[in-house]
């Protein structure tokens, strides 16, 4: 059996999809809540409901569970987001479990630039959440990836929505030079997978990217074409578009953008293009062959939407 955690998210339906179509029997920790949970469709799985503070709840999780897929965390709520109780604390409360349970192995997925001596908070708790999961004494593998894009993303439909939100302009922090290198969903999916029948991935830590360097500006540039819409791109300097971020999150709790997005664009975030072929036997897709899912939606009515939402801040499952 393999626990799911996190398994609502992004991330974690597409990973649980992949999983049962390869014949694993899948089980998906789900905080409890009033809100109808979104898993996947049309396959069948376990649901077990705790919250990541309680440990008779976990342990409860894990009774016959030989994997831990690691997922949960928090922040996809930006300014809402507690990355202490959940990414930190949470993770050490799962990975504690896990070695009581027995677990064989257990994944997860953090960021490239995870550092606890980071400035930035989301890379420093999720290099603490490494350390709990290292030392747990259950073998682990830990896949540190670039930002990962999709259908229903935080990163491209949050851009798209930007895009559609400010007329003719569009504002980019510094000159749009700094090097993403997105990771397809899907693919970032196949090596969580495929990393199970793989002993030599035991123990071990992956730094995982797209197969192509790209500058902020050319991506912003692809969206448009993949959304057939122009905007002239706005250099504002990093501190002036972070202040106006802070007070748009104070005023619009839904919009898609968050201080912790100028914290990915604020270097840099990019690893050896070689890793996911050499490693995982995958040759990973590029950013403009998977961008059709943003055409044929109304992005203005999503836009209303999203400025009229009182966001609710639960934390991921």
């Amino acid at each position: 059996m393999i626990l799911v955690t996190g398994g609502t998210g992004f991330i974690g339906r597409v990973l649980i999809r992949q999983l049962i179509e390869a014949g694993y029997p899948v089980r998906v920790l789900l905080r409890p809540s009033p809100d109808t949970p979104k898993l996947p469709r049309g396959v069948p799985l376990e649901v077990a409901v705790s919250s990541l503070s309680d440990p008779r709840g976990l342990q409860a999780a894990m009774v016959g569970v030989e994997v831990v897929y690691h997922l949960a965390g928090a922040e996809w709520q930006g300014s809402g987001a507690n990355l202490l109780e959940t990414d930190i604390q949470g993770s050490r409360a799962v990975a504690e479990a896990a070695a009581q349970a027995g677990v064989d192995r257990l994944f997860t997925v953090s960021h490239l630039g995870a550092d606890r001596a980071s400035a930035y908070p989301v890379f420093k708790a999720k290099a603490i959440a490494e350390e709990h999961i290292r030392r747990s004494g259950v073998d682990f593998t830990i896949l540190r990836s670039a930002l990962v894009f999709g259908p229903n993303d935080g990163f491209t439909t949050g851009l798209a929505r930007l895009l559609y939100a400010l007329p003719y302009v569009f504002l980019m922090p510094g000159d749009g030079s700094t090097l993403l290198q997105p990771l397809w969903v899907e693919d970032l999916a196949t090596c969580l997978v495929w990393a199970l029948d793989d002993e030599r991935t035991r123990n071990m830590v992956y730094e995982i990217g797209g197969p192509e360097y790209l500058a902020f500006r050319q991506i912003i540039q692809m969206i448009m074409r993949a959304l057939g819409i122009e905007r002239t791109l706005l250099a504002v300097r990093p501190p002036y578009l972070r202040a106006l971020t802070i007070v748009l999150e104070s005023v619009f709790p839904a919009l898609p953008v968050s201080t912790f997005w100028l914290d990915y664009l604020a270097t840099n975030r990019t690893c050896s293009l070689d890793t996911i072929p050499s490693s995982f036997g995958l040759l990973p897709s590029r950013f403009s062959s998977h961008l059709d899912y943003l055409s044929g939606r109304n992005w203005r009515r999503e836009v209303w939407q999203m400025l009229l939402k009182r966001k609710n801040v639960r934390p991921r499952a």
